[in-house]
């Protein structure tokens, strides 16, 4: 047998259990509705929340940064990879955030995992929420610290996890999504901060999905629960709402100087490009400057949750852009999404390992440029082809 002959097992039993995921025909334009096969869909998977990856305001400056100073970066940022563009976003993003400084990574993967490690080593406890993104996930794991996990949401379990390890660690870190990808609902902020003053624990907060979309000057989940500045590691990206690529990290300046130090995914990945940067700079205006893209974007939320719930669907405990259809199976995961197909909207299937199993679901990301004919077009698809799918 081939090294590789293995492969096509696992392939084939990925497919029995409806797990197998193909990739999808590219979608060059990132909109409310894309092509796909020659057919016009209603996109309702993007994390393009603000509707500014398409935005003629970011590919201009893009544009004009990639004349300015080329294509690629050549080098990691502590060798030559660090341009001036580059450093002026990081100080835009630690104004932004209110925080000292700022650290960019090539993606909100990598600095999940990058910076968990670099806080925390043997000897160390990190305190972690049973959803978190993988990307935290994995951190966890590449750090070497033991790791517990406490239910979702449980601000309860957290505190005895806590009263049970802390004393005993060296150092303790208390990690969490502040708006759960899959589910759209929020954590407990304000009990966990609590928890981490009580335990003198350090708090990481990955605001990824939450960044530009809440708070009163759309910092995140953590401004809407007034949570100091200085209180916490903040983690970003500027894939979702800012509408670009690449991630980031905020905090005091001698975590940053640290960070550049031993954060591994930092030192040795090429810097982003710098019309990257330069297009996230502009993101960060667009965001100050028209809040009704995010106040928009939450109040369409809303009235969708309550139209779904009133029509039987179960949504969870959605509070946000996200709102899950929860199916179960992930078998009838993917014939809802043919079907929505079929009708002409774009709504993949999320089965596991991306949810646990039995917990398979539809994912609805709204972005601000969703029209009310769209949404109404959705439910009317909703309720028309399934009700078998209800509650």
């Amino acid at each position: 047998m081939a090294p590789l002959d293995w492969i096509d097992a696992e392939l084939a039993g990925l497919r029995q259990r409806d797990l197998l995921r193909e990739l999808p025909a590219p979608f060059d334009l990132q909109t409310t509705t894309i092509e796909v096969a020659g057919r016009p869909l209603i996109n309702f998977a993007s994390n393009d929340y603000l509707g500014l990856a398409a935005d003629p305001r970011l590919a201009a400056a893009a544009a004009e940064a990639c004349h300015a100073t080329g294509v690629g970066r050549g080098a990691s940022p502590l060798v030559c990879g660090r341009s001036t563009i580059h450093a002026e976003l990081e100080r835009r993003l630690a104004e932004f955030e209110h925080a000292e400084a700022a650290l960019l990574f090539p993606s909100g993967f990598a600095a999940n995992a990058g910076i968990v490690p670099a806080l925390a080593d043997r000897g160390d406890a990190i305190f972690a929420d049973a959803k978190n993104h993988a990307s935290l996930i994995d951190g966890c794991r590449l750090s070497r610290a033991e790791t517990h996990i406490y239910r979702h949401n449980d601000a309860a379990h957290l505190a005895e996890l806590l009263a049970t390890h802390a004393p005993q660690a060296r150092r303790s870190l208390i990690a969490t999504d502040t708006l759960f990808s899959m589910d759209g609902d929020v954590a407990p902020l304000v009990e966990i901060a609590a928890l981490a003053r009580r335990y003198d624990a350090m708090l990481l907060l990955d605001e990824a999905h939450a960044t530009g979309v809440f708070g009163p000057h759309g910092r995140g989940l953590a401004e809407a629960a007034s949570i100091e500045p200085d209180g916490a590691i903040r983690i970003g990206t500027m894939s979702k709402a800012l509408g670009v690529a690449g991630g980031f990290v905020v905090g005091p300046q001698a975590l940053v100087d640290y960070l550049a130090n031993r954060a591994r995914s930092y030192v040795f990945s090429t810097a982003q490009p710098a019309s990257t940067a330069a297009a996230a700079i502009v993101a960060l205006d667009v965001v100050v400057a028209e809040p009704q893209r995010r106040t928009q974007l939450l109040a369409t939320a809303a009235d969708l949750r309550e139209r779904l719930q009133a029509a039987g669907w179960r949504t969870g405990d959605s509070a946000s852009q996200i709102i899950p259809i929860e199916v179960g199976p992930a078998a009838e995961a993917v014939a809802l999404s043919r079907r929505l197909r079929d009708a002409g909207f774009w709504v993949p299937a999320i089965r596991p390992p991306s949810v646990p199993p039995g917990e398979s679901l539809l994912r609805l990301s709204l972005t601000a440029n969703h029209t009310p004919a769209m949404i109404g077009a959705l439910l009317a698809a909703l309720g028309a082809n399934h009700q078998d799918a209800k509650a």
